[in-house]
């Protein structure tokens, strides 16, 4: 674009002249036999598609089409009668847009169309190296781009910017806009809200693929246009740990998008491996919803380069990614496993097994749900519920095996012993659930290897310790995902960076941090509205016009707590009942859904809560109630108490109980602090010590997002704002280990 071009049109030729190798004018013709015969001789492979090759009604470029079904399936496309508008054509455009309609363009170009007689490829897929056949066909695809295409069946002067399509069908479409004439990626944003009816065919669920809204600084997406409600992602590199991109000396900050991201191969690739649809459904109300995923560039980027790596190092490598919560980890998890199968280094697999370690039941679904779509035939997915499972499995030579945080020692004995012959991916997902109940206890001493448990280590520290005892296995790579590693993790699993002044510093091999996922609003700043309770008093005292607030009778119970040191349990219970009534409910916050957290740090104390919340709930004449949630069966009043025995209902059922009514807070000792997912969790009390990561990964339970949470609010009985920043610290950014406790580490096998 020259620097005095600064209209969009601009914007459209540079992307159009970088795909094609010509600026694509919309005013042309319907494209040449030249183009036709030789789609692969312009640019990188797209063509220069024209407005007037689009159909409208059946929502595809007809001369793309014919000219992909002529040359890769003459005798088909003899039948179909696409040279003339006549019943034939028809019939034929009616049966693909029904397909599209009711399968989507990804399963459509993945697995093609029967029509009468026929069966129709409309893609052909990455050819397998040394199979000139499939070479042949996948460069006959015909990637096409096309100018100011009007889209509309009655307002036929309604445009969009440009569209993609791959054999005719249209995949994206976009927005663009250009900060110089004042209007940004916002405004294109705003325009597909606002001016793209979700009821046109071409923008209905599953047609489209993504569509992108794009400036010159940024680019957002969307998978499922709604009106308003559409919602678009970030689609950055990330710059300087946070949002957005960064400069780019020798062009546009968004180029990155059609130069590396839309070349026919890496395109492809995201088709083959990562965009899909998903079918969800509500465990509660067994409702379906579909979904269409686009990965976000940090997912892509860090699935790309472990591929790489993995495929130029072969096993016996260790790697360490650092994603904050909000980043997608599990999808990011599931497109790995899934393509890490498939990896070859000199003709030969990678890796035999893929070994995800993980105790989360949505990871071990996603990841069948995503074998099922991409993979072909044979690969296997099994759970490991019991060792015998385990051992059976990996005797059988399956594929991808799930198995819990309970088991990692027997796979670590496994396939270091039994196995040694055989080469493994280890996928440690570290979102490990602290729902755990009973099971807890004796996971932690199946991992320590004794009765003698230390309650403040953490599973990561286990995995650390069993690890370093069992040595680095060398037909092992080792691919461990943690949003705040500790200085041991990044030991063992992150990259040695060698410094000038002979220090050695440790490093993640890739990172989407804290700072860029609440920068690009994937999850909230929990340190934002962090108040420790004196700060609250000072606060309280001068709210003086809220009639939704009674000051005096908040000013007494936190002037005897502030100010007379009463800090006996009940008044605390009462201090934390009446905020949430009067500063979250009475503000509707969440939408009047909002729920609450209280970290205790004890069993005793949190069931001494439980009753003070009972009681005093009852007292308010409260339409609310509170959960208790501990391990293990203690004594309490003569008598030993259970979870269940308190709330009245399993201990499995408190993560769904919590979101209905009237359940409305969560009284907690030691569980739901780490890997616990609730957008509905908006306010904490926090009445024990935090520090380090325990302070990052108890707060970190508020930050998920949800489409009316706004903001959130932690109210602390026992910490300080220094020291929970210093906690947050070193996980905002990414985590560097400065120097390390054992320089042997480096050369463990």
């Amino acid at each position: 674009m020259s620097p005095a071009d600064t209209s969009e049109a601009g914007l459209e030729k540079l992307i159009c002249t970088a795909l094609t190798g010509s600026p694509c004018d919309p005013g042309s013709g319907p494209v040449d036999d030249r183009v036709r015969e030789r789609p692969a001789a312009y640019g990188v492979g797209w063509i220069p598609g024209t407005p007037a090759d689009y159909d409208r009604e059946y929502c595809v470029d007809l001369a793309q089409l014919s000219a992909f079904l002529r040359e890769t399936q003459p005798e088909v496309a003899e039948s179909l009668g696409l040279d003339e508008d006549g019943p034939t054509r028809r019939k034929f455009l009616a049966r693909l847009q029904g397909e599209i309609s009711r399968r989507g363009t990804i399963d459509v170009l993945h697995r093609g169309i029967k029509h009468g007689p026929h069966h129709l490829d409309l893609f052909y897929g990455t050819p397998s190296p040394g199979n000139p056949k499939a070479r042949e066909l996948f460069e006959k695809n015909r990637f096409s781009v096309t100018r100011q295409l009007r889209y509309s069946r009655d307002e036929t002067q309604r445009a969009l910017d440009l569209g993609l399509f791959i054999n005719g069908l249209p995949i994206a479409t976009f927005e663009l806009k250009n900060s110089l004439t004042k209007q940004t990626v916002a405004d294109a944003v705003e325009q597909y809200k606002r001016d793209r009816d979700p009821r046109e065919k071409l923008f209905e669920f599953g047609r489209c693929i993504v569509h992108f809204a794009v400036d010159d600084h940024e680019v957002r997406f969307c998978t499922h246009l709604k009106g308003k409600a559409s919602w678009f992602l970030p689609f950055n590199q990330g710059w300087n740990d946070g949002a957005g991109n960064p400069p780019n000396p020798n062009g546009l900050k968004t180029d990155y998008l059609w130069k590396r991201l839309l070349t026919r191969q890496s395109l492809t690739d995201i088709l083959e491996n990562y965009a899909q649809v998903v079918v969800e459904k509500d465990p509660r109300t067994g409702k379906k919803s579909a979904k269409q995923v686009w990965p976000r560039y940090h997912q892509l980027g860090v699935v790309r380069k472990l591929l790489t790596d993995a495929a130029k190092h072969g096993a016996g490598r260790r790697y360490l990614i650092q994603h904050s919560a909000g980043s997608g980890k599990s999808n990011s998890i599931a497109w790995l496993a899934h393509q890490l199968i498939g990896l070859s280094k000199d003709d030969a697999p990678v890796f035999d097994s893929i070994i995800v370690v993980t105790d989360r039941r949505i990871l071990d679904q996603q990841i069948r749900d995503t074998i099922k779509q991409f993979a072909q035939v044979g690969a296997t997915v099994g759970h490991a519920e019991r060792s015998g499972d385990l051992r059976r499995f990996l005797s059988q030579g399956k594929k991808i095996i799930i198995s819990t945080v309970q088991k990692f020692p027997f796979i670590l004995d496994e396939i270091g012993s039994e196995h040694a012959g055989r080469r493994f991916a280890i996928i440690i997902d570290e979102a490990h659930s602290s729902q755990g109940g009973r099971t807890t206890a004796k996971m932690h001493q199946a991992l320590a290897g004794s009765d003698d448990v230390d309650e403040e280590e953490t599973l990561e520290d286990r995995i650390n310790r069993l690890i370093e005892a069992k040595k680095l296995l060398p037909n092992a790579s080792y691919f461990a995902f943690t949003a705040t590693p500790k200085n041991k993790t990044l030991e063992l699993f992150g990259e040695p960076d060698p410094q000038p002044d002979g220090t050695v510093k440790h490093r993640p091999f890739h990172s989407y941090t804290m700072k860029q996922a609440i920068d690009e609003g994937f999850i909230l700043d929990v340190l934002a509205h962090y108040t420790p309770v004196e700060s609250y008093y000072r606060l309280v005292k001068k709210i003086e016009d809220d009639p939704e607030f009674d000051v005096k009778k908040a000013q007494k119970k936190l002037r005897r707590y502030v100010e007379n040191h009463d800090h006996a349990i009940r008044l605390k219970a009462e201090i934390m009942v009446d905020h949430f009534h009067e500063q979250v409910i009475a503000k509707r916050k969440i939408g009047g859904e909002a729920r609450a957290m209280v970290v205790t740090s004890s069993i005793e104390r949190a069931i001494r809560y439980y009753h003070a919340f009972r009681d005093y709930l009852r007292e308010r004449k409260s339409p609310y109630q509170a959960i208790v949630a501990f391990s293990g069966e203690p004594e309490f009043g003569g008598e030993k108490v259970t979870e269940a025995s308190l709330n009245g209902f399993p201990s499995g059922q408190i993560a769904d109980k919590i979101r209905e009514d009237p359940y409305r807070f969560l009284i907690c000792a030691d569980k739901f602090q780490t890997g616990y997912d609730e957008p509905l969790l908006h306010t904490m009390y926090v009445d024990k010590p935090l520090s380090g990561v325990k302070a990052v990964q108890t707060l970190s339970r508020l930050n998920r997002a949800h489409p009316k949470k706004h903001d959130v609010f932690v109210l602390d009985f026992q910490n300080d704002v220094e020291s929970i920043r210093r906690a947050f610290e070193p996980y905002y950014r990414t985590t560097i280990l400065a120097d390390e406790t054992d320089p042997d580490k480096l050369h463990m096998t």
